[in-house]
């Protein structure tokens, strides 16, 4: 899963037709710097002699996912002018959907879980009308459908499946446990103390193998792409806590309506869409963005880098001195397939808005879900989307060998009568689905890497949609209290 942890839908509205920003008129009405400079459209014609005339603005934030939004969002709360620079044609970064023959298609498997602390305070749940997931799961195991359930929520189901093959009565106890241990610390604590592997932490707990193997290496190794649970264990102690405090969703137009409602606070014509940068330069603190097109930007305040940690790293390479940013990327970064298929809703086999997980050790899927029968709004009446997720890229073969193992997987699940009306879809291969936060991490890394130089991610805090948020919002923090601009309280 993103819960990149991930995930999710009424009506839907295109990426590329925000009502507030046209971005097919590039002329930009910003608040003037501090010091007064011309601000030129991007598309004023240049004399053929002549160099590209730079266009200054305040701060350039480049990237126009969580973290760049987050960052926007408080420059503007400050009134600080900006441009936000995204390569592609809409927001969202790697939070992307798609629309498919009236069908929403997350670009990979994401869930937004709503106990993500910053979240909390910076979107509107009521608005992206989540659609809420059971509180637990179904795992495949022994060729039958076992129940894992949240007792604090699904009580009944809790007690019936103390006695289940998945983990013992006392694996069971052991959650509870690490429920109290998690809640009684801070999020900070979380983030920051003593780390090994999440499976040292699951071991060293007392967890045995069997629900090891049957229930967290498919449920967590699915939230971090990393089945062999290398991941930090601070990590783990994070989601955990977030998934106790709140439930995992999807909102009803799509995940990408997380990254619309950022984008929908900011001033009409600050983002420019379809604008990749080429280079950013540095002369007497002025910073200097060249875009791939040729136009120029320049920054009054400095820059903020918002994005995914191979292409800051591409981005980056040409600047010296940096402080905390280390052009090295931890292998293997985290990479995932999602499958979408179509199937009649009166052939779906279960009503409930469940995650299936593959406890069985074998074949190639890790999770799966209909996802109409957690939001209706996915797909059309009377239809249904069924979502299949792998871990890995499986780079050696093709979508449609991919299909065929995924199908042929799936009838030992549910039967081949269900699985043989399945209508395929589309594939995602995702290849930077998240950071490798393998041990030793630093997940609160200061995001200033150069005089008026900033960096953010989820590759720079947790690798979680809460992370790139809380990264944003402090790379613009940063950048305010260096140059003295935080408005007065």
């Amino acid at each position: 899963m993103t819960i990149t942890t991930q995930s999710l839908i009424s009506t839907f509205t295109p990426h590329h037709t925000f009502n507030h920003h046209h971005h097919h008129r590039r002329h930009h009405q910003l608040k003037p710097p501090l010091k007064p400079r011309a601000q030129l459209s991007l598309t004023t014609p240049q004399p053929p002699t002549s160099q590209p005339t730079p266009t200054t603005t305040g701060v350039i934030v480049i990237g126009a996912g969580l973290s760049g939004l987050a960052a926007a969002v408080r420059l503007h709360a400050d009134n600080i002018p900006f441009l936000l620079l995204e390569a592609t044609d809409a927001v969202g970064g790697r939070v992307r959907t798609d629309t498919v023959d009236g069908f929403l298609l997350d670009r990979g498997f994401q869930i937004f879980i709503t106990g993500y602390p910053e979240a909390r305070k910076l979107l509107d749940y009521k608005t992206l009308d989540l659609q809420k997931f059971y509180s637990g799961a179904k795992v495949y195991y022994g060729g039958r459908f076992h129940t894992v359930a949240d007792p604090l929520r699904h009580f009944s189901d809790a007690i019936q499946s103390l006695t289940n093959p998945i983990g013992s009565v006392f694996d069971k106890s052991l959650i509870a446990l690490t429920r109290v241990r998690v809640l009684t610390q801070s999020d900070e604590q979380l983030l920051s103390g003593e780390e090994t592997s999440t499976i040292s932490l699951l071991k060293r707990i007392g967890f045995s193998d069997s629900i090891v193997d049957r229930f967290f290496r498919p449920f967590f190794g699915g939230i971090f792409f990393d089945r062999e649970l290398e991941t930090t264990s601070r990590l783990f102690d994070f989601i955990f806590k977030c998934l106790a405090l709140g439930d995992n969703t999807l909102p009803a137009k799509g995940i990408s309506a997380i990254p619309e409602q950022l984008a929908a606070k900011l001033p009409s014509n600050s983002i420019i869409l379809n604008s990749p940068v080429a280079s950013v330069d540095n002369s007497d603190s002025i910073y200097t963005v060249k875009l791939k097109n040729g136009e120029v930007l320049r920054s009054e305040y400095g820059v903020i880098v918002a994005v995914e940690e191979p292409e800051a790293v591409k981005l980056l390479a040409g600047e010296l001195n940096m402080n905390n940013f280390c052009n090295e990327i931890k292998q293997p970064v985290r990479s995932t397939v999602c499958i979408y298929f179509s199937a009649e809703r009166s052939q779906v086999p279960v009503d409930d808005p469940v995650l299936f997980i593959n406890g069985s050790g074998r074949g190639i899927v890790n999770n799966m879900f209909f996802a109409t029968n957690v939001a209706p709004s996915y797909g059309p009446p009377g239809k249904a989307l069924v979502s299949v997720s792998l871990i890995g890229l499986y780079e050696d073969e093709s979508d449609e060998d991919l299909r065929v193992r995924v199908v042929e997987e799936l009838s030992s699940w549910f039967g081949p009568d269900v699985t043989g009306s399945w209508m395929y879809l589309k594939t995602y291969r995702v290849r930077f689905a998240q950071p490798n936060q393998c041990p030793p991490t630093d997940l609160r890394k200061n995001p200033k890497v150069g005089n008026g130089l900033y960096a953010c991610g989820d590759y720079r805090t947790s690798a979680t949609f809460d992370g790139a948020l809380v990264s944003g919002r402090e790379a613009a923090e940063a950048l305010l209290k260096d140059r003295s601009l935080v408005r007065a309280s």
